[in-house]
């Protein structure tokens, strides 16, 4: 007897779909795309309208023999991949591996994996939207013409290994164009002055002086303090004006993937791709004591903010019953999408508003719960009654030059804010408490403070003010961020220090030769513009072979001219204004098989070579190169003399017995780091534990006796054995959910203790 066949991408989904389909479906899983492009050829036709030559997936043999398998038995097929472009290529691709005359194909789309969810998709199939696929095609395809026609340009002019990217590399460019702002930046002085002063009782307040002879004060040295404070010194302090309004709060909508990246990011410091993995798994399904796995969110990837009317009328009735009529709205609040969005999805919510965080917390892991908390209340909020809060403003005036203000709000009543802050710092900040005085009244002053400050350039990126930038730009759709910021980083293009992006030098010799030779491909409106024209192909209103032709024109010509002449960062180099102290020649930038380095123009008849820095301002200067011939002590083991090298975890002493005598020693000194008082745990190793910097610029404790001792960890080692396994030592570690506390590094072992 034959049974339609459901085919879903993860498999994690199957015993979801098992739970309320039962035994009337065969369930299999892709896991994931099954064909793509080839790996070593370009797999794109150019000259015949751009036709991809697409091959099995080389590990996806067996799934798909599987696949092949079932289908044999089944008249009736549900393609079930993700409700987004991905999926609907993955659903072409199934559809030709198992095409059979008599095979029927249905689309659907499970928009939550919930009964109600799936019951529906599965009665409503669809047809395959060939222009949803289009769309994914012309992004693939478009990927693949930059990336493997720029990389190989990178390989030949700078180094191996790396890759250009259609939307990677205008990332890449904003973080460089935001860090040379910054270095450009010139700070400007200025100066703001505050009253601290009190009316007829306590508590004391401050004021700002914000006119000064009924213009906006403009404070900008040291000389115009003194003589406002000449001015001010005896004056009276009287109240002028009261204004008192208040103003109704409305709520933020539902997430989108962008917006659910970026509070993640900032509230519970996961990275945008820890954020959409946590979202999978919610999505996919979590056992929750009903049976069985059930969908705890909708759909992920999204950029619409469009409610289903279920949803909003659920949520209302969640309000009435646990925080009261008063918290609910007559009628369900939706959305407007502003901007042209894909809206086949809603906006990420709660399957059921009635399983709160808190009810079904036993049952998720930490990650999961914060998540899914953030995610709902978002939602609830979203349909809960206007905050009103009341604000009032005092005017002062002090002689007939200065005015001073000072502001307050009252929360009359909280509405939605009970149950989500739109400013996550709201909470903690302390509201002063105004006085009640009337319009006339004369305060005591207490004290002038002038205070001095320095305008600041704009901030580097971190995740969340990245994903935000390249949101606003049009580069790029949501189920993209992730990648991009975890791609460039990979590659080595960007660090991320204390949670912002800063370029490597690596990222700034690759953008700007990109930015040179491709200025369309590197231009923000411009990628800006082509999601638009992918947005295009998936409405129908523009052909995928079009949009191709259109792009390919422009984009040959600037890569045969760039084959030509990109600079070579291994031959040439790149200029810089530094002269050789050897021969006084130019120095130029180059890159070897040790990254990069500074290289006199006067080669072969001058040698010099020397690393370099950037200063705060991005001036490059010279490091005095280590010599290795030169003596910094005798090997204690052999007594010859001991030379300063560099290997991958930094400085070492390295004998010049070498081979016959392998003795090396830590460098004393900043630049290797400082000894922690921790022995190394290495069996048989006499060295120590040091504080080091990787190359960069992350923290990590190496041994003192590198290179004979490899021993190396993230986490700072301490001298304690574990009580439950016997280790040698414990590590130090720190998370927001449980503050401090020392952990077993042996991943057999559980032990954890609050420090």
């Amino acid at each position: 007897m034959t049974k339609p066949l459901i085919i879903v991408e993860s498999p994690t989904k199957i015993k979801t779909l098992k739970k309320y389909v039962g035994k009337e479906f065969n369930i299999a899983a892709s896991v994931g795309h099954i064909r793509d492009l080839p790996i070593n050829t370009l797999g794109i036709d150019v000259e015949k309208k751009f036709k991809a030559k697409y091959v099995n997936i080389k590990d996806k043999s067996k799934i798909i023999g599987n696949l092949k398998k079932l289908a044999e038995n089944a008249k009736d097929i549900y393609l079930a991949p993700d409700p987004d472009r991905e999926g609907e290529a993955i659903t072409f691709h199934i559809m030709d591996i198992l095409k059979q005359k008599d095979l029927i194909f249905h689309r659907v789309l499970f928009h939550e994996l919930t009964k109600k969810g799936i019951q529906e998709a599965l009665a409503h199939p669809l047809k395959p939207d060939v222009n949803k696929y289009d769309a994914q095609q012309a992004r693939r395809k478009l990927d693949r013409l930059v990336g493997y026609q720029i990389s190989p340009l990178l390989w030949q002019k700078i180094q191996r290994g790396l890759s250009a990217g259609r939307v990677q590399s205008v990332a890449v460019k904003i973080i460089c164009d935001r860090e040379r702002h910054i270095w450009k930046f010139v700070p400007e002085e200025f100066w703001t002055i505050t009253a601290e002063l009190l009316a007829n009782f306590p508590p004391n307040f401050n004021a700002d002086l914000i006119k000064i002879n009924n213009k906006k004060a403009k404070i900008e040295n040291q000389t115009q303090v003194s003589s406002i404070l000449k001015d001010l010194e005896n004056a009276k302090f009287v109240i002028r004006e009261i204004k008192a309004k208040t103003i109704k709060r409305n709520p933020l909508p539902p997430f989108i993937t962008s917006k659910l990246q970026q509070d993640a990011i900032n509230r519970l410091r996961f990275s945008a791709r820890k954020t959409m993995i946590v979202a999978q798994q919610l999505y996919e399904g979590i056992e929750i004591g009903t049976g069985g796995p059930e969908g705890l969110i909708t759909y992920m990837r999204t950029d619409s903010i469009r409610i289903a009317d279920d949803a909003a009328n659920e949520a209302q009735k969640y309000i009435s019953k646990t925080m009261g009529n008063e918290f609910a709205l007559s009628k369900p609040r939706f959305f407007k999408n502003k901007n042209k969005v894909q809206d086949a999805h809603e906006a990420i919510r709660p399957t059921s508003v009635f399983h709160s965080p808190q009810m079904i917390k036993k049952f998720l892991s930490v990650d999961q719960f914060n998540l899914y908390d953030l995610i709902w209340k978002r939602f609830v909020a979203s349909q809960m009654a206007q905050a009103i809060i009341d604000q009032k403003t005092i005017l002062i005036q002090a002689t007939d030059q200065y005015l001073f203000s000072v502001s307050g709000s009252t929360i009359r009543f909280p509405g939605f804010m009970n149950l989500y802050s739109q400013d996550q710092e709201s909470k903690n900040k302390n509201v002063q408490a105004l006085p009640d005085a009337k319009v006339g009244t004369e305060l005591k002053t207490i004290e002038i403070i002038p205070k001095q400050h320095f305008t600041k350039p704009l901030p580097r990126f971190s995740e969340a003010s990245l994903v935000k930038e390249l949101e606003k730009n049009g580069i790029g759709r949501p189920s993209t961020y992730a990648s991009i910021l975890s791609v460039i980083r990979d590659k080595g293009y960007v660090d991320l220090i204390n949670r912002y992006f800063i370029p490597s030098e690596l990222g700034f010799i690759v953008n700007d030769l990109l930015v040179s030779s491709f200025p369309n491909i590197l231009n923000i409106s411009f990628t800006a513009q082509m999601e638009n024209n992918l947005d295009d192909v998936e409405t129908g209103n523009l052909e995928e072979v079009q949009l191709l032709t259109n792009f390919y024109a422009t984009f040959k010509k600037s890569l045969d001219l760039a084959s030509e002449e990109m600079i070579s960062v291994k031959g040439i180099g790149i200029k810089t204004d530094l002269n050789c102290p050897s021969c006084g020649k130019q120095l130029n930038i180059k890159i070897g098989k040790n990254g990069h380095f500074l290289a006199c123009t006067g080669y072969p008849d001058c040698s010099f070579t020397s690393n370099y820095l950037r200063d705060e301002k991005g001036n490059l200067s010279i490091v005095t190169k280590f010599i290795d011939n030169t003596k910094v002590k005798d090997c204690i083991k052999c007594g010859k003399p001991m030379v300063q090298k560099e290997g991958r975890f930094g400085l070492f002493l390295a004998c010049t017995g070498y081979p016959e005598c392998k003795h090396t020693e830590s460098v004393n000194g900043e630049q290797n780091g400082r000894d922690i008082g921790v022995n190394c745990p290495q069996k048989d190793c006499s060295g120590t534990i040091i504080e080091r910097k990787s190359k960069r610029g992350k923290i990590f404790f190496g041994c003192s006796n590198y290179p004979d001792c490899t021993f190396a960890s993230w986490d700072k080692p301490v001298n304690k054995a574990c009580p439950d396994c016997g280790n040698v030592y414990l590590v130090e570690k720190e998370t927001k959910r449980n503050g401090k506390f020392l952990k077993c590094p042996n991943k057999d072992c559980d032990f954890k203790t609050p420090l």
